[in-house]
């Protein structure tokens, strides 16, 4: 009996850890689409300021795919833990 609930309980944490790992990687995935859309937006309202636009945008770009890789990182580890 209790290995069966041990079985199950195992299951669970790796669909949770399934789960996370994608919410984290489709939150990313949002987010990087946002920030290059609101770039070009801001491009094409301020041509010369293209340069600061594009490195603000790289440098905050890489900030979303660190916690997007922080937060996979994490539920991988809670599922072979």
């Amino acid at each position: 009996m209790l290995t069966m609930i041990l079985a199950a309980v195992e299951a669970l944490l790796g669909l949770g850890a399934s789960v996370g790992a994608a919410l984290a990687v489709f939150g990313a995935g949002i987010g990087i689409g946002k920030i290059g859309s609101s770039a070009m937006e801001a491009i094409a309202r301020q041509p010369e300021a293209a340069g600061d636009i594009r490195s603000n945008m790289i440098v905050i770009a890489a900030l979303v795919e660190g916690v997007a890789l922080f937060a996979v990182i994490v539920c991988m580890l809670t599922l072979f833990l």
